[in-house]
């Protein structure tokens, strides 16, 4: 299971605030897949930035659906409580709003309204089937580059049928597309590995 905590990747967050939720927030339901969520910061987090840019109203309708081959999602769902370590990285405006002691020493509660947008889930992305369809935004890293290459492209063809057709993906800095399923997705900043579907091809 990858090594994770609170906004570990916090430019590839600050890049999907700029990018996708201009486009996200014209949908009525927002809904999110993020394959390979570990014990969960990385959904929590993104969830979080999506608080900070959306408001409560719109925010409601958001969906972050989480899904790992491997984790124990169980304390993660029911009680929401990560230690410091994992946290310490978060901006300070940031954390004291979304989370508070919980009384264990050294461990702190997310937010209600932040823990119940996020669903956890087991999935097996080598299964090639989708959690659903018409998904908004899907975060896939850290992730394939553990798998063979034949997998990766059946992942990212996947992906892009489950993608509504202005959907966004994201994967990590160091993945590579596949020349193979390069025409399905269009990067839409120089700067991080941040892509858009592309509907007619």
């Amino acid at each position: 299971m990858a090594f994770t905590y609170f906004f570990r990747d916090r430019q590839t967050l600050e890049l999907l605030a700029e990018h996708a939720l201009p486009v996200l927030k014209r949908r009525r339901y927002i809904n999110v897949w993020d394959a390979g969520c570990a014990m969960g910061p990385e959904p929590y987090s993104i969830a979080i930035i999506f608080r900070e840019n959306m408001g409560r109203f719109l925010f409601r309708n958001v969906t972050i659906y989480a899904t790992d081959i491997q984790a124990d999602f169980g304390n993660v769902i029911v009680q929401g409580v990560y230690p410091e370590e994992k946290v310490k990285r978060i901006p300070s405006d940031i954390f004291e709003r979304y989370f508070s002691p919980n009384g264990s020493d050294g461990h702190y509660q997310i937010d209600g309204e932040i823990q119940r947008a996020v669903e956890f889930q087991h999935h097996d992305l080598r299964s090639l089937e989708p959690i659903r369809e018409e998904l908004g935004l899907i975060v896939c890293k850290n992730v394939l580059l553990h798998l063979q290459p034949e997998e990766r492209v059946g992942v990212y063809r996947m992906f892009h049928h489950a993608l509504a057709d202005d959907g966004f993906l994201v994967t990590e800095q160091t993945q590579k597309r596949p020349d193979e399923v390069r025409h399905l997705f269009r990067r839409v900043t120089d700067v991080g590995q941040v892509f858009q579907k592309e509907a007619r091809v």
